[in-house]
């Protein structure tokens, strides 16, 4: 019994030592509910953050994929076209600094959902001028239209056109030169891209930041991954919308389209570009709506609490000591003084010049910076004007080009961003390997680039342009070389361009400057007969011809389908390294300056190759137009023929030339960064004194950050390096 009780004795004492701690329960309850709402909060925010990324890239891309559609329908040159394109970036610049710098401090989610209601305005304000403009007219010889009257090609005397039918033709020209006179609907184009631009512009700044702040640190590699991933989606969904679109014509719905004379391929083709641009305007309206029911602040996961900044953070970040304590000086003084929300707007903007020497103070920042700069000058003039090179250096038509690289080119991209993120997060690689990363696939891209300038087709053979009529090589000025002694005797126009396939597969501009004498069928079965031109070609057996262009030489096909593989090979190999791109972005800077350091680099880019890159790219293609477009009124139209092997080296040339230099600057990065890391005797643990990492190797130390330097916080950990 004595036994018995004292063993119940010493079992209760060794039970109530240590007594039931409620309080504990309570805040393990706390911190799980915590925790989920936390993730199921910030899953919602990026499920629908994916989605305005989708709407955003759906209709960035379909304005790509509408490049030449808009540069036929307005009748305007590339260049010009260019500047279209860059009013995106215009209409960025204009609130990109405010919303960056103070959307950080106000409702972030509300703030991309009005955005998106005004990316979603513009996008229906691109639509507009179909609605407002006359039908679409192209060039077609009178004998082509459905008519009762047959009229020779080759007008040897101008009796041969029945007065009434001049008549007609001057009167809807003069109809037409009064309705141009009065408006440059293209306008309506340039002001909707750029109201485009200012409702895109918090979306990536506030919502990239927004996740880096409230998820967790080894995951938000992976979801800002999932997000690129995601918005890659968009840019598949809007070419092949831009396929879709380029097959109808655009006038459908208005117009008898058997009564249409030109076919896809031909290079006056317009498609329905409006029609995608409705579809995406509401797209973009849709996505909007989530984020005006998500709150300002998530909670921050446990792992985030204890510190305001992790060791990767830590270990790239400089700053000058004495200037930062001068400016906390300074907000102090104004935060005494501040007494209301002016004075407190008054406080940011006075903090404004501090940050942004902090931010241009690092080294690290600056030169991956510049290397963005020069490479995005390099990408946004290569998919600007992709889907034109494919149709005049290939043949292709514009439905099957955006068909093709909806198809296989983006979702390449995809692949390849996410491939990105998913080495980050499996390998946990380190800021100095993201650096590496984004260096190797620059370098080895563009090296694949390079194959591509042997992937191209010869000129195609035209008349009095490449090629002389009697089958030479054409070496003088084209528009003296139109004209020659077969057509002598006929009274034709150098600006027309109605071309036509003779049967010695040569093109000619039009009928009349082959010299046909009569014609047969009506509409696109149209057969010219009796063109003395054609006969006097050497090659020649007969001397008809068929209306249309004629096809490219037989070997083009087979290069098309090379230039495919090397292309879809050099867009997946770029994109590895876009999210290590990203994630050594937000590494290298301080935490509070984040959404600042993302928006100057939203701004940079915007400025230096968003606005300049389709300009001069532009420009520089216009350069290797043989054959211009006249407008009805007189001037200069859009392009109807391009020298294809000045095509394919300034296009190419100025891709690759442009992201040689990007390199360049991201080896300095990499210098940088291995001059700024630790060496391994000299890292310094918590309490001061010398760590325990310095018999690893280097490598080791890169890529396990842990161990360089401690997590737990002390004042000096910002400023060690």
């Amino acid at each position: 019994m004595e036994i018995s009780s004292k063993e119940n004795t010493r079992f209760f004492s060794n039970n109530t030592i240590l007594p039931v701690d409620r309080s504990s329960f309570k805040s393990e309850s706390s911190a799980s509910k915590e925790k989920q709402s936390c993730c199921g909060g910030l899953k919602i925010f990026l499920g629908a953050l994916s989605f305005v990324y989708f709407a955003k890239a759906l209709s960035g891309s379909y304005l790509k994929s509408t490049i030449t559609q808009i540069e036929r329908r307005f009748d305007i040159p590339s260049s010009l076209v260019g500047i279209i394109d860059g009013s995106f970036e215009i209409g960025n610049l204009l609130i990109i600094i405010l919303v960056s710098y103070f959307g950080a401090k106000l409702h972030r989610p509300r703030i991309i959902g009005a955005g998106c209601l005004i990316m979603s305005a513009g996008t229906f304000l691109i639509a507009m001028p179909q609605f407002f403009m006359g039908r679409y007219r192209y060039e077609r010889f009178p004998s082509t239209v459905n008519s009762t009257v047959n009229i020779s090609p080759c007008l040897q005397d101008k009796s041969q056109t029945p007065l009434l039918a001049l008549e007609k033709s001057q009167t809807k020209i003069n109809a037409g030169c009064e309705k141009e006179a009065g408006s440059s609907m293209w306008i309506y184009v340039l002001l909707g891209n750029l109201l485009r631009g200012i409702g895109e512009t918090p979306i990536q700044p506030l919502g990239i930041t927004y996740i880096d702040d409230y998820a967790i640190e080894e995951n938000a590699a992976l979801y800002i991954g999932c997000v690129q991933t995601v918005a890659i989606i968009g840019p598949i969904f809007g070419f092949l919308l831009g396929s879709l679109c380029a097959k109808l014509y655009v006038d459908i719905g208005f117009v008898d389209m058997d009564s249409v004379m030109i076919t896809q391929k031909d290079v006056q083709w317009v498609g329905a570009w409006w029609l995608g641009y409705l579809i995406a305007g509401v797209i973009s309206v849709l996505a909007g709506i989530p984020f005006w029911f998500l709150p300002k602040h998530l909670p921050k996961p446990e792992s985030r609490k204890d510190s305001s900044t992790s060791s990767e953070h830590s270990k790239f970040i400089t700053e000058d000591n004495k200037d930062q304590h001068k400016s906390y000086q300074q907000q102090g003084k104004i935060a005494e003084m501040a007494k209301g929300k002016s004075l407190e707007f008054l406080s940011w903007l006075l903090n404004f010049f501090p940050s942004l020497k902090s931010l241009f103070g690092n080294p690290v920042y600056v030169l991956y910076l510049c290397a963005s700069i020069i490479q995005f000058n390099s990408l946004i003039g290569m998919v600007t004007y992709k889907p034109k090179y494919i149709e005049q250096q290939y043949g292709q038509s514009s439905s099957k080009t955006n068909f093709v690289i909806g198809l296989i080119n983006i979702p390449a991209v995809a692949f390849g961003i996410f491939s990105g993120g998913l080495v980050m997060k499996k390998f946990r690689i380190s800021v100095l390997g993201a650096a590496k990363l984004s260096l190797g696939s620059s370098f080895f891209g563009y090296l694949l680039l390079l194959s591509l300038f042997a992937m191209g087709c010869e000129n195609s053979e035209v008349a009095g342009v490449t090629v002389s009529y009697h089958g030479t090589k054409q070496m003088t000025d084209y528009e003296q070389a139109l004209f020659s002694e077969c057509n002598s005797g006929c009274s034709c126009s150098k600006h027309d361009w109605d071309p036509i396939c003779g049967e010695n597969g040569v093109t000619y501009i039009s009928a009349c400057l082959a010299g046909c004498q009569a014609s047969n069928g009506t509409g696109k079965n149209t057969v010219f007969f009796n063109c003395s031109c054609v006969g006097t070609f050497e090659s020649s057996q007969t001397s008809s011809a068929v209306l249309g262009p004629c096809q490219k030489g037989n070997e083009c096909p087979k290069m098309f389908l090379y230039f495919l593989v090397i292309s879809v090979i050099t867009s997946y190999t770029l994109s590895v390294g876009g999210t290590p791109g990203y994630i050594l972005l937000l590494r290298c800077i301080k935490p509070h300056l984040k959404s600042f350091a993302l928006g100057i680099y939203t701004l940079a880019i915007r400025v230096l190759a968003g606005i300049p890159a389709p300009v001069y790219f532009g420009v520089a293609i216009d350069t290797t137009c043989l054959k211009w477009g006249s407008k009805r009124c007189g001037g200069r139209g859009a392009c109807r023929l391009y020298d294809s092997s000045a095509l394919r080296y300034v296009y190419l040339g100025l891709t690759l030339v442009l992201g040689t230099v990007s390199i360049f600057f991201s080896v300095a990065v990499l210098w940088v960064l291995r001059k700024k890391s630790s060496p391994p005797d000299e890292t310094l643990s918590a309490n001061g004194e010398r760590g325990t990492c310095g018999t690893k190797s280097r490598k080791d130390n890169f890529v396990n950050s842990d161990c360089l330097i401690q997590s737990t916080y002390w004042p000096e950990k910002e400023t060690r390096l």
